[in-house]
């Protein structure tokens, strides 16, 4: 897995994109508490599930994996 160039500013706005997608769909909503860990697992889910990104195989999920995943979907958004 190889490194993004900017890849802790495109996991915070994969963060950020990710809250407003499930919340614009009515989905989740999502609390100041929440920590980013969790955000970043239901993001990802979410994503997976609605077909939007490739899932990372079972047994190879983790949070870097999901982070990593999660920063190149936030690479591609437009700006």
């Amino acid at each position: 897995m190889k490194k993004l160039k900017n890849e802790k500013e495109m996991i915070k706005k994969a963060i950020v994109e990710g809250v407003k997608y499930g919340e614009k769909r009515g989905v989740v909503e999502f609390e100041p508490t929440d920590s980013a860990s969790e955000k970043i697992l239901y993001i990802y889910r979410l994503l997976v599930h609605d077909k939007v990104i490739q899932p990372i195989p079972e047994d190879q999920v983790s949070q870097k994996s999901m982070q990593h995943k999660l920063a190149i979907w936030a690479s591609k958004l437009k700006q």
